[in-house]
């Protein structure tokens, strides 16, 4: 992890989820997002005690478990209020629902690990309880009420509204809740006139047109593929498969929960847009073009 100066309050730590960090005053400091685990709590506390800062609040861009991982350690080491909006307070404070959601029922073994389950923490409503300084904005689509944060230096934290060249050429497929919202959030993000953007899975930049496009373009893609094998009716197993195989990827219970839940909200979108119907068969649900 690198401590990184972006402006006078404003300070990240590079990370495979980067975190955010806005100094209140010369002492103490509030955290956006805590990464995977505890072990990314640890780091995060031994760099604002080697800055002398005391960790004051927490704030969480939404409650999947690599943005709250370091929640529990960092709280019960400093007492700190954490921060969420909506469903992701819910979610932050009774992580078995993030991956009771993904799975559609009570999560196997396998799937309850620190990928989709972190520990619970003690969450107040972010509205109304910002520090001076700071201020948070919609970024629904990725996850159910997800925000950014934009602080006094004109950064902006986008938590995942957007994802990184690298990681859209070899995954293909980022998680996505509910595509419309994506696609409007892409459509906001390019209204911002900030100094610096920083998603948490992409390095920081002025300038985020070019991932916006790109985002956009691989989102329509997957949707132009959906499409195209429900020309014939197919059940979901199958779509799954096709697309696995079709980007090469390989199947695993993490992935089978992430890439599935995702492929449904591409299916909920093309129903909802009339592109898609169903219907019940041998008593398997299949999908075919309207």
């Amino acid at each position: 992890m690198e401590l990184v100066s972006v402006g006078e309050k404003t300070y990240y730590i590079k990370n495979a989820t980067n975190i955010g960090i806005y100094k209140i005053d010369d002492k103490n400091v509030y955290i956006i997002d805590t990464g995977n685990d505890k072990d990314a709590g640890k780091k995060i506390l031994k760099i604002t005690d080697e800055q002398g800062w005391n960790v004051l609040g927490i704030i969480n861009t939404h409650s999947n478990a690599d943005h709250i991982g370091g929640n529990k350690v960092i709280q019960d080491r400093t007492n700190c209020t954490i921060l969420a909006n909506n469903i992701e307070k819910s979610f932050t404070e009774f992580p078995i629902l993030e991956s009771s959601f993904l799975y559609g029922g009570y999560p196997f073994k396998d799937i309850r690990n620190k990928f989709l389950l972190a520990k619970e923490s003690v969450v107040v409503p972010i509205y109304n309880n910002l520090p001076d300084g700071l201020e948070y904005f919609s970024l629904r689509g990725h996850f159910f009420d997800m925000i950014g944060i934009k602080t006094s230096d004109n950064v902006y934290f986008l938590a995942d509204s957007l994802f990184s060249e690298e990681t859209i050429t070899k995954y293909h497929l980022f998680f996505i809740y509910d595509v419309k919202e994506f696609l409007y959030t892409l459509d906001y993000l390019d209204t911002l006139d900030g100094s610096l953007y920083i998603p948490s899975h992409c390095e920081a930049t002025k300038n985020i047109s070019s991932l916006i496009e790109l985002n956009k373009n691989k989102v329509n893609e997957i949707m132009d593929k959906l499409y195209g094998v429900c020309q014939k009716k197919i059940t979901f197993e199958d779509i799954l498969k096709y697309i696995f195989d079709e980007y090469n990827l390989t199947m695993n219970a993490n992935q089978y929960v992430l890439v599935g839940s995702t492929i449904k909200s591409y299916l909920s979108y093309l129903l909802d847009e009339n592109k898609l119907c169903y219907e019940f068969k041998d008593n398997k649900m299949f999908f075919k073009q309207v």
